[in-house]
Order: structure tokens, then sequence, then C-alpha cells
């Protein structure tokens, strides 16, 4: 798995966890504490047409290869096993992914009224809603990518001005 790919899956794996953390805090009204059968119904429709659970996709198999990597830095020589064990976790497991998907749908029906969802599924279907749909993934990659790119161009500023402010100190260390 690349560095590209296992940030991603921590990525996908922080969002998560913070909409499971959101979710116990739920923000509709205490007069409706569990989302109705309808309310899932369309919170279900809502992550299928948006293609949330895809952004999943690769938690299983990254979970099951982080700690495959994990195991083989305690004991490289049972790499051919582990391996074997992670295709087998891999075909066997991955069928939880709808799992993934109630848990999505139980937490968009938590945050979400029945008519929110039945509006929001209404917009996802207009000529934007399907653009929104295809261009967002893009441009959250193209985002990533810039604020990576910032970042780094932010980080060697700060070390120069640093570096610099500790040779006016007198440490030439640095």
């Amino acid at each position: 798995m690349t560095f590209r790919q296992s940030a991603r899956v921590l990525f996908v794996a922080t969002i998560l966890g913070m909409a499971l953390t959101a979710a116990s805090a739920q923000t509709k009204p205490t007069t409706t504490p569990t989302p109705t059968l309808a309310e899932l119904l369309l919170a279900k429709e809502l992550i299928e047409l948006k293609g949330a659970t895809m952004a999943f996709d690769a938690l299983v198999p990254g979970v099951i290869e982080y700690h495959k990597n994990s195991l083989l830095q305690i004991n490289p020589n049972l790499s051919k096993d582990l391996n074997q064990i992670a295709q087998q976790l891999t075909k066997e497991l991955t069928p939880r992914r709808a799992e993934m998907q109630q848990v999505l749908a139980r937490v968009y029906a938590q945050h979400f009224t029945e008519q929110e969802l039945k509006d929001a599924l209404a917009f996802y279907k207009t000529p934007l809603g399907k653009k929104l749909i295809a261009e967002e993934p893009k441009a959250l990659e193209a985002s990533m990518k810039a604020a990576d790119d910032w970042s780094k161009k932010f980080a060697e500023e700060v070390v120069t001005k640093m570096r610099a402010e500790m040779r006016k100190r007198g440490h030439t260390m640095f």
C-alpha cells in the first residue's frame, strides 16, 4: 500500500470516527431520538446516489494490510502465512462493507429530517447535483494536493525563519 493509499485509509477512518462521534451527539430534536424507517431508507438512497460508501472501499483491505504489515515487523519470516491470511480475510470480510453502508445511513438519518433527505435526493438528481457528485472527489483530491504543496512550502519558510532567528541568538548549529 502506498503512502497516499495509507493516508486515504487513515483519512477515511478519521472521517468515519468523527461521523460516528457526531452521530452519538444527535443534532435532531430530542423528540426524534432514533431515525424512522423512512429516514433510514432515504439516507441509504442518498449515500448510494452520492457514492459515499465507495470512499470506504479501501477501508477493509486497508485495515487488513495495515495489521498484516504490523505483524510482519514483529516477525518477517511469517510473510508467506500472513500474506495468505490477509488474502483470505479480504475475501471473507469485504462483504462487511454493507455494515458500513448501514452505519452511514443511520448517521445521515440522525442528522437530517425526512424532508431534508428528500430535498437532498432531489438536488443530487439535478444536473448540478450530478456534476457535484462527479466532480467533488476530483476537487477534493486537487485540494488535498494543493494543501500538501502549500504546507511543504510553508514548512520550508518556517524552518528558514527559525534557523535565522537561532543564528541571531548565537546558535550556530542551525
